[in-house]
Parts: structure tokens; sequence; C-alpha cells
């Protein structure tokens, strides 16, 4: 690899560094409770370019779209480059320019969060939606960008054709992260809103059939992340038999290991009633997760179609040949 490329590919690694923060940032404005600092007005901040003598939570929400703005002009400087670097078709280019759909679209759902005052105290089931849907274009966002760092390193395009079972296993377990993400977003709103009171009976209440449903989250969350989490514990099982090379080991003990974590720090959170930075670690390790997921399928799809590894029994030993 070159210096243009290695400076490409460190240069793509620092923009997923860098979103991790902001996704980070902006956790931060939801769990204390800033997202109507800047008042309704998107890109302005309460009708100001820079806000004057600002508070507390008005300077944390506009720090928050100063450094999403940074984000999106860091976007646009990796788009720029990868077009000019490689060729068109070349997997790194077609990662950039999905990295950069993905920023535009997460711009304008928050934008619409704003616009539409769905921050600070709405308790609405559109609150709710909407950042579901946020959390997984976030996911759709830093996985683009992970692979544009991937493949202009020089790893293998994936090839698709005759991989029927391993790209459906793969598919689900991309779906079923982006739905435990999903609703472990929904699940913090409801911990921040009854930690702020607009929720009533705390975060130590008992959840009963007449409960808030962002209180239900609370049971549903942590049950589809503990099946989610052994799932991928056998995927990453399978995924060693099917290519026992050194770096998809690496990336399946990765993938399994984090999602244990998140059990335990899941665990954890409940067990804190959901302190702030216990909520961001969370996050932290959600997106650490979706990375390793992203990038072992990326791996496994690379490989030369030997589908009956896959479907082989899990056992321990040697992997079959």
């Amino acid at each position: 690899m070159d210096s243009r490329h290695r400076a490409f590919v460190n240069f793509a690694w620092l923009n997923v560094g860098y979103n991790l923060l902001v996704i980070m940032w902006g956790a931060f404005v939801r769990a204390t409770g800033s997202g109507a600092g800047c008042g309704d007005h998107w890109p302005l901040c309460d009708g100001q370019v820079i806000p004057r003598a600002p508070d507390t939570a008005q300077m944390i929400e506009f720090s928050h779209r100063v450094t999403s703005g940074i984000a999106l002009l860091l976007a646009v400087a990796l788009l720029v480059w990868a077009l000019r670097l490689f060729a068109a078709g070349h997997p790194a280019r077609r990662a950039a320019i999905a990295t950069m759909v993905f920023m535009i679209v997460e711009s304008l759902i928050g934008a619409a969060l704003v616009l539409f005052r769905l921050v600070a105290h709405d308790v609405s089931l559109t609150r709710a939606l909407s950042l579901g849907l946020h959390l997984i274009n976030t996911f759709l966002l830093i996985g683009a960008m992970a692979l544009t760092a991937w493949y202009a390193s020089g790893k293998p395009a994936p090839e698709l054709r005759g991989k029927g079972g391993l790209l459906g296993m793969l598919i689900a377990a991309l779906i079923g992260t982006a739905l435990v993400g999903s609703s472990g977003a929904v699940t913090a709103l409801g911990d921040t809103l009854l930690q702020l009171g607009v929720l009533p009976g705390g975060v130590s209440q008992a959840i009963t059939l007449d409960s808030h449903p962002l209180v239900w989250m609370r049971i549903i969350h942590p049950v589809l992340g503990t099946l989610v989490g052994l799932a991928m514990i056998t995927l990453a099982q399978r995924a060693m038999r099917y290519d026992p090379s050194p770096a998809t080991r690496r990336l399946a003990w990765a993938t399994a290991a984090i999602f244990v974590g998140q059990i335990f720090l899941g665990t954890i959170n409940v067990i804190l009633k959901a302190p702030v930075w216990m909520q961001l670690v969370h996050l932290l390790f959600a997106d650490l997760a979706w990375l390793t997921l992203v990038l072992l399928s990326a791996t496994l799809l690379a490989r030369p179609s030997t589908v009956a590894a896959l479907h082989a029994p899990v056992v321990s030993g040697s992997p079959a040949r």
C-alpha cells in the first residue's frame, strides 16, 4: 500500500473515531435533557449563528451541532478524496458514497427532531420511533465509514454468489443487532425521562400492565439484547469453522467478547439505575459491537464459497475440513 492510500485509510479511521465521539456527545445531550437548548431553530441556535450568553443546556446542544457540522465536512472530504483516489466500482469508493448518503440522512433526522420539537421532555411515541430510526441510521453511517477504511486498505470485495445460507445468517445478525441498538436508544430515552421526572414513578418503579410503553422497554430491551448476544456467540463459532484464518478468528472472538460484554454492561446499567456515564459506555460498546460484526461479515463474504462448513455442528476441536 503506497503512502497516498495509507493516508486515506488513516483519515477514514479518523472519521470513524471522531463520529463515535459525536455519537457519545449526542447521547449526552439527550441524557441531560438539553435537546431543546437551541429552541426549535435549525440550523441556527435560538435564531443566532453563535448564541450570546448561553445557558448550560444551550451550550451543550450548540456544541453538539458544531461537532456534527465538523463530522459532515469530514464526510465530504472523505468522499471527494475517495472519488479522486479510487476507480469507479471500487468497494472503498462505493462505501464512501454510502457514508455521504447516511451522513445527509443523519443530519436530516437530527433537524427533524428539533423542528418538530421531539426533544427534551417530549414523551410521544413519535419521538421514540424517531430515535430508534436515528440509531439505525447511525449504525449504517459508521458501518459504511469502517468499510471505506477496510476496503481502502486492500481487503477484497464481497462475493455474494453461492453464499445464500451464509448471507442469510449475516443479514439476520445485522438486523438483530440493529433492532437491539434501536430498542436500546428508546430504553435510554425512557430512563432519561424517568430521571428528569417527566414520566412518573422513577427508575425504581415496578413495571405493570398500565406502565408507559417507554417504561416497558426496560424489560423488552434486556431480553432482546440477551437473546441476540447469545446468538452472536453461536455466529462467531460458526464463522471460525467457515474460515479458520487468523483474521477471521480475531474478528469472531472480538464480536463474541463485545456482545457478552454488552450483556454484562446492560446488567450493571440496570443495577445502577442507568446513570448518564453508564448509558454512554453502554452505547459506545453497542457501536463497537456493530462495527466488529460489520467487519466480520465483510471478511466472511469475501471468502470463496464453502457453505457446508458454516452449517457443520459446533463442537470443540479443530475446524472441519
